[in-house]
């Protein structure tokens, strides 16, 4: 099992450089931040740019992974997109892992644009991932697709398509069909429950789903990514509770968890003594 923790984007880098540093330090196999304009848990925050911080992170990191948790269509465009991911995959040299998901509010309507109802969001995700990738993998691309369209974007250089994992976030089960047919792992948050037993089964529903699919499609070796803190209990709550996580997303055949820096204050609030105690003695007994 690898774990990876996320640094929200409401610190300067003055505050954040350390935690980052320190992740590496601590062991943890890839780090993560969230791409909003505004973030609606804490949407009276000052926020930052998720790109600029990551490509600060792999100016100062030299193992632990890096990644965007998760970029959506809102308020970006697959071309121009693929010119920051290009460039960052250059500066972290292939550290750089891609979280895509539908995205939600109030992002949505930052832009002025109208509010899409979920299936619609789910058509532009899905070929928002599809006009991303062609960018990241051949040279001279035009589209005409029903939300993007693109004339003769180059790539000077050769594909890099395989230097970034495109990682799908779903929680639906037409998304993680998607995500098992045309991603390279899938991320999942799980559904809003009231207890945590509620919640890991229904993220069990959604890896009956995952299997099947991949089953069909003859696919192995498929990375699965969970978020702990989506669920009722902060996985930094106790090193009891962490195991106990850890262990039943183990069960479900979960390569990969992410919890949170621990924060003061809601969201995230946990101790960091919990944190430290889980970093000496190692994560898991991977």
């Amino acid at each position: 099992m690898r774990v990876g923790i996320c640094i929200l984007a409401d610190l300067t880098w003055a505050e954040s450089r350390p935690l980052w540093l320190r992740a590496e330090e601590m062991g943890f196999d890839h780090a993560w931040t969230y791409d909003h304009l505004v973030w609606g848990g804490l949407p009276d925050s000052r926020w930052f740019s998720c790109m600029p911080i990551l490509s600060a992170a792999a100016a100062v990191t030299t193992r632990i992974d890096l990644g965007a948790f998760v970029v959506s269509p809102n308020f970006r465009h697959p071309v121009p997109f693929s010119r920051e991911v290009q460039t960052l995959i250059d500066i972290s040299d292939g550290r750089f892992l891609l979280g895509l998901g539908a995205g939600g509010t109030p992002d949505d309507t930052i832009l002025d644009a109208d509010r899409l109802p979920p299936r619609q969001r789910v058509d532009r995700l899905q070929e928002f991932t599809r006009l991303l990738g062609r960018t990241l993998d051949e040279d001279h691309v035009s589209a005409d697709g029903e939300y993007y369209r693109a004339r003769d974007m180059r790539l000077v250089g050769g594909s890099v398509r395989r230097r970034v994992p495109l990682l799908l976030a779903g929680n639906g089960p037409r998304s993680v069909r998607f995500a098992a047919r045309h991603g390279d792992g899938w991320v999942t948050t799980g559904a809003p429950s009231d207890s945590l037993d509620d919640w890991f089964a229904g993220i069990a529903r959604s890896c009956a789903v995952l299997e099947d699919t991949l089953s069909e499609a003859r696919r192995t070796d498929f990375p699965r990514y969970l978020s702990l803190d989506s669920s009722p209990r902060a996985g930094l709550e106790s090193v009891a509770l962490f195991d106990d996580m850890v262990g039943r997303a183990r069960e479900l055949g979960f390569t990969d968890v992410i919890i949170h820096w621990p924060r003061p204050e809601a969201p995230y609030r946990a101790s960091p003594h919990v944190l430290e105690e889980l970093a000496a003695r190692g994560f898991t007994d991977r």
